[in-house]
């Protein structure tokens, strides 16, 4: 499975942007999906995972203001980031996490969210 993501760009401080990850396959059966960040010299963490259920987790930092959901006929998952911070800078990539092992699937091209203040 190949793994592309967009909509990134350049936003202010407080805006919104949707991102989208589109899978060269079907996903229906992948039970769980999720959107990385990796900003730079850090290194890449996960920020929001969605299941087959679209039971949704977000990591701590980005609490209140991501969601991610999923769209199994387009084979896309979204991450819509509302009230960006500076620290939400990062080049954002899918994946399906596979718990303390890597995720399943090789990295594909990410795109690169920019939150000026």
């Amino acid at each position: 499975v190949q793994l592309q993501a967009s909509g990134g760009g350049l936003v202010q401080a407080g805006g919104s942007l949707r991102l989208s990850c589109t899978a060269s396959r079907s996903i229906f059966n992948i039970d769980l999906m999720g959107w990385y960040r990796q900003a730079p010299g850090k290194q890449r963490e996960l920020v929001a995972s969605i299941t087959s259920a679209s039971t949704t987790h977000v990591a701590d930092s980005v609490k209140g203001r991501f969601t991610i959901s999923r769209d199994d006929a387009k084979n896309t998952v979204y991450l819509q980031m509302n009230n960006l911070k500076p620290g939400d800078t990062a080049v954002y990539y899918c994946n399906a996490p596979m718990g303390n092992w890597p995720p399943k699937f090789s990295w594909g091209r990410g795109t690169l969210v920019t939150v000026s203040s």
